[in-house]
């Protein structure tokens, strides 16, 4: 039986940025109504294709077909024309405006007639959400709306637009467990109903379990794939960066114990930037040797804790020791005094918070020791003493290229991420806050940091571990907290929990949970 022609073929694109060849030479087959992987490391330019197909960027060469017809798409109406359609990880949406108003936007009802018509807006978001089964209130604002929510209003507003293929780029980054059943139950009734779906993901697991083929970039270029059926986890992993990865070892025995904790937080309260409470009466320790994780949906109050912890944000009230050294945990600005306690910290926000794009690598890790006489002894810093500082951390931990005079702001992918544990890490610091230490990083630069953050625990230290991704927290945890609306509302050890019961606390379902 001969197979269907492809929905969308592209030929042999290339896609340079200056020097940088980014998509060299890729040619793909999406066929009709299959759930397609595009997998690789951050740099291995399933981006940027994905961004040339839907005509966000043009090619320097190569072509695209849709329906087996060559076509041009100079813009994204062409592409939606064309019926190709994209989730983008960072929403596209209007806050202020209303679902339907987002929905049925540049296609509104009533509008060719003189007039946007909201109710029959409404009826018409109302019909498709209830044919797709994407629950959603057309009438509610979009910044009253969950993550979950808003993804289902940005899958509704492609299929308001005639997709029949659907791009989503790492759809499950910031959703719930149960939040990626529902869209997995979506995106499989989508794909039952004929519609092409391309999955850019960094999570194999995913893969496996929600694709039927999977393509694998690595520099530019497609180095592998197939039929899903006929890979493993594994094979993937290796296409994907280069080299066989090591699966994650976690210790299974009892964590180290001291005589006092090395961190202690005693009933803290903190406000965020509007002067709401956002950390409530929160206590818990971390001892000696010991993972502790906190697993919350974002926006409960973690990013508050961590930046008191880290010396960045007064508490309103409440006590921080560390290495029974008590802090001044309502100072407005303690960070020098943290940093002297023996806190060391992996910001969420790596680019505000962790690093200076215009300094040198080198520059860089001097950030909290620049009072130090032996690298700066008078007004000027000693560069030769700063390189000798920088250039074997960044060689250990990989950050490519290593040279310590280049600014901070030519890395990308993984190597922010690297370079500020390359900093953090080697200090010999008692405490350490990673605060989403692998968010947005390849495959090949998270194994690494969860490789660091354990050396780091088997050396004595005490890591605070706060993650979305219930994989790395059950991983690398040796005690787990759920945090719900500025509490903390769960304790556990990933042996006597799953990803599910997790889930639930971390939306307040507590009574479930419990059954």
């Amino acid at each position: 039986m001969t197979a269907p022609a492809p929905a969308v073929s592209l030929r042999h694109i290339t896609r340079r940025f200056g020097p940088v060849v980014a998509n060299d030479d890729v040619s793909l087959d999406l066929a009709p109504g299959e759930i397609h992987a595009l997998v690789g490391e951050n740099g291995a330019g399933k981006s940027t294709l994905v961004r040339v197909l839907y005509g966000l960027l043009q090619p320097d060469a190569g072509s695209i077909e849709v329906d087996g017809r060559t076509v041009r798409i100079h813009r994204p109406a062409d592409a939606m024309r064309l019926g190709l359609g994209m989730v983008h990880q960072h929403f596209m949406l209007v806050g202020p405006l209303t679902v339907a108003e987002n929905v049925t936007l540049a296609r509104e009802p009533g509008a060719a007639l003189g007039g946007f018509s909201p109710a029959r807006a409404e009826r018409a978001v109302a019909a498709l959400a209830e044919r797709h089964r994407l629950p959603v209130d057309p009438r509610a604002r979009i910044a009253s709306l969950s993550v979950g929510a808003q993804q289902r209003v940005e899958i509704l507003k492609a299929l308001y637009h005639g997709a029949r293929v659907l791009i989503l780029d790492e759809p499950t980054a910031v959703l719930t467990p149960h939040e990626v059943d529902d869209l997995f139950r979506v995106l499989r009734e989508l794909q039952g109903n004929g519609t092409t779906i391309v999955l850019i993901t960094h999570k194999l697991a995913e893969v496996m379990a929600l694709a039927q083929r999977v393509t694998v970039m690595r520099a530019g270029r497609v180095v592998g794939g197939g039929p899903v059926a006929s890979l493993t986890v594994e094979r993937l992993a290796e296409l994907m960066v280069g080299r066989p990865i090591p699966p994650l070892h976690a210790r299974t025995g009892a964590p180290r114990s001291s005589e006092a904790p090395l961190l202690e937080v005693r009933m803290l309260d903190v406000s965020d930037e509007r002067g709401l409470a956002a950390v409530k009466r929160v206590s818990f320790e971390v001892e000696a040797g010991e993972i502790v994780g906190i697993a919350g949906v974002e926006g409960n109050g973690q990013h508050e804790l961590v930046e008191c912890l880290a010396g960045l944000r007064p508490a309103v009230r409440g006590e921080i020791l560390v290495a029974g050294r008590r802090c001044d945990a309502c100072a407005p600005h303690a960070a020098r005094e943290r940093f002297a306690a023996g806190v060391a910290h992996i910001p969420s926000d790596r680019l505000h918070r962790g690093l200076v794009p215009d300094m040198t690598l080198a520059e860089n890790f001097l950030l909290g020791r620049q009072r130090e006489r032996t690298l700066v002894p008078g007004a000027l810093l000693a560069p030769g003493a700063l390189a000798a500082l920088a250039a074997p951390r960044l060689a250990e931990y990989d950050v490519r290229p290593p040279g310590p005079a280049r600014r901070a702001r030519q890395r990308s992918g993984g190597n922010p991420q690297k370079r500020i544990a390359a900093r953090e890490l080697t200090r010999g610091a008692a405490v350490v806050l990673a605060a989403h230490p692998t968010r947005g990083v390849d495959l090949g630069a998270m194994a690494f940091i969860h490789q660091r953050l354990l050396r780091e625990r088997d050396a004595g230290r005490a890591v605070l571990l706060v993650s979305s991704e219930l994989s790395e927290i059950l991983a690398l945890s040796d005690r787990i907290f759920v945090m719900y609306e500025g509490r903390l509302v769960h304790e556990t050890r990933p042996a006597e929990t799953d990803e599910r019961t997790l889930g639930l606390y971390m939306t307040g379902r507590q009574k479930e949970a419990r059954t």
